[in-house]
């Protein structure tokens, strides 16, 4: 298999399907929020996992919040991805089903579960940062099938 240069690696995240999260923290000026398919776990003891943001307004308010809440996704929630994937989407609308935590954080109650963290290491990697975070709470909402995404769609299936 030959090498090929990064725009050809880009293709070939498009063509690995991942799990949609939601994350969210209290912002100076408000919440903010952005979409990421890159949340994996990564250890039990302690309890932690990890994600990677570019460079957006939202993503730096995330990285300088003391905590932050990761929500995994499910079916129900691909327009709401689609909303937080924008600049210019609607976000933390009643319509949405949004809350304030007691410390703070927005939380989206109708998420698969909700996983409110803090971080534990800031990692630069070129254009990026991996955040490696400490889960401090779990919240469990409904099961509500299945999100992912697919060559740069937002794919659904109901749970079982």
């Amino acid at each position: 298999m030959p090498v090929q240069p990064f725009p050809a690696g880009k293709a070939a995240f498009r063509r690995y399907p991942t799990g949609v999260a939601l994350i969210s923290a209290a912002g100076p000026d408000g919440p903010v929020g952005l979409t990421a398919s890159s949340v994996a776990s990564v250890s039990l003891a302690p309890p932690a996992l990890s994600f990677s943001v570019s460079k957006s307004r939202s993503a730096r308010a995330i990285l300088e919040a003391s905590s932050f809440v990761v929500h995994l996704l499910g079916s129900k929630h691909a327009r709401l991805a689609r909303h937080f994937s924008r600049p210019d989407g609607p976000r933390f609308t009643p319509e949405q089903g949004w809350s304030t935590l007691p410390s703070g954080e927005p939380i989206l109650r109708g998420a698969v579960a909700a996983l409110r963290g803090r971080p534990l290491h800031l990692v630069r990697v070129g254009d990026a940062t991996l955040i490696v975070a400490e889960v401090i709470e779990v919240f469990h909402g409904p099961d509500s099938g299945r999100l992912v995404y697919h060559d740069r769609n937002f794919v659904t299936s109901p749970g079982q």
